[in-house]
C-alpha cells in the first residue's frame, strides 16, 4: 500500500477512535435518568453505570499501552475497538441493570485498548516533523466527542431512547475494523520484552481501591479500601524502579518536572469537569425537568 494512503487511513482511523470514546463518557451522564427509571435503580447502583466504564478505562490503560509495544499497536487497535463494538451492542440491549454494568465496564476495558492505541499508532506512522498536526486533530476529535456528546446523544435519546447511544457508536466501529484491516504494517517497537504482570495488578489494586473506596467512604470499608489503594501506588512506585520493562517509566516521571505538573494540572482538570457535567445533567433533568435534548444547549450556555 502507498505510504502517503497508509497515512491517510491511520489518521482516519484514529481520528475516529479518539471521538467515540469520549463521545460515550459524556453523552452516559444524559441518559442516566432514563436508564435508572426503566431498571428501577437507586443513586448507588446508577453510579457505577458510569464508574464501571472510568474505573475499567483507568486500570487497564497504562498495561494495554505497554501490551500495545510489545504485541503490536495494529493488533491492539483491533481487539479493542472489536470489545468496544461488542460491548456497545450488549450494553444496548442490556435486559437489566447488573447486564449493563458488567459490559460497561468490558466497555471501559476495550475503551482503554482503543485510546492508548490511536496516539501510539500516530507517533508510529508520522515523522516527528509531522506529528504536531496529526495529534492536534487528534486532541480534536476527542475534544469533539465529549462536546458532542451532552447535545448529540440528548437528541438520539429523546427521539430514539437511551440505548440509541450505544448503537450509535457501532457502526463507527466497523468501520474502523474494516479500514484498520487494510493495513499491513504493524509496529511493536518493545517486541520481545517481557510483559509486567506483577507490577499491572498491583497498579489495578491500588486504583480499585481508591476509587472504590470513595464510592464507599459513609462505610467502614471505605477508608478501608481507599488506604489500601494508596499503600498500593506507592508500593507500585517503588516497585516499577527495579523492574526492567517497567509499565510505567517512574524515573521519566521523576525527572521530568513538566511532565509531572502537567499531568497533575490534567487531572485536577478533568476531576472537575467530569464531577460537574456529571452532576449538572442529573440538575437540569431531575430538578428542572428539562428534556434530554435541551441539556447540551444549557451546558454550552451556561458552561
Amino acid at each position: 500500500m502507498d505510504d502517503k494512503l497508509n497515512k491517510k487511513i491511520v489518521l482516519f482511523v484514529t481520528t475516529l477512535g479518539a471521538f467515540i470514546v469520549p463521545f460515550m463518557v459524556s453523552s452516559i451522564n444524559v441518559a442516566l435518568p432514563f436508564i435508572g427509571k426503566e431498571f428501577a435503580m437507586n443513586t448507588g447502583l446508577l453510579n457505577w453505570v458510569v464508574l464501571s466504564f472510568i474505573l475499567a478505562l483507568a486500570v487497564f490503560i497504562s498495561p494495554f499501552g505497554k501490551l500495545s509495544d510489545i504485541f503490536g499497536r495494529k493488533k491492539l487497535l483491533i481487539y479493542g475497538m472489536t470489545g468496544y463494538t461488542l460491548a456497545s451492542i450488549f450494553c444496548g440491549i442490556s435486559i437489566n441493570a447488573g447486564m449493563l454494568i458488567v459490559f460497561r465496564a468490558l466497555q471501559g476495558i476495550s475503551g482503554a485498548t482503543v485510546s492508548i492505541s490511536v496516539i501510539s499508532s500516530l507517533t508510529s506512522v508520522y515523522s516527528p516533523g509531522e506529528r504536531g498536526r496529526v495529534l492536534g486533530l487528534n486532541v480534536a476529535a476527542t475534544y469533539t466527542g465529549l462536546s458532542a456528546g451532552p447535545f448529540l446523544g440528548g437528541f438520539l435519546i429523546k427521539y430514539l431512547g437511551w440505548r440509541s447511544i450505544f448503537f450509535f457508536v457501532v457502526p463507527i466501529g466497523i468501520a474502523i475494523i474494516i479500514l484498520i484491516l487494510k493495513i499491513k504494517q504493524e509496529w511493536a517497537e518493545a517486541k520481545g520484552e517481557e510483559f509486567d504482570y506483577k507490577g499491572s495488578v498491583i497498579y489495578g489494586v491500588g486504583l480499585f481501591g481508591i476509587v472504590y473506596g470513595l464510592s464507599l467512604v459513609r462505610s467502614f470499608w471505605g477508608p478501608v479500601l481507599m488506604l489500601i489503594g494508596i499503600i498500593s501506588i506507592f508500593i507500585f512506585g517503588f516497585y516499577e524502579k527495579k523492574v526492567k520493562s517497567p509499565i510505567l517509566n517512574i524515573t521519566l516521571i521523576k525527572n521530568n518536572r513538566i511532565l509531572t505538573f502537567s499531568s497533575l494540572a490534567a487531572l485536577i482538570n478533568y476531576s472537575a469537569t467530569f464531577a460537574i457535567s456529571y452532576l449538572l445533567s442529573l440538575y437540569l433533568q431531575y430538578i428542572k425537568a428539562f428534556e434530554p435534548q435541551t441539556v447540551g444547549l444549557t451546558w454550552y450556555h451556561n458552561p
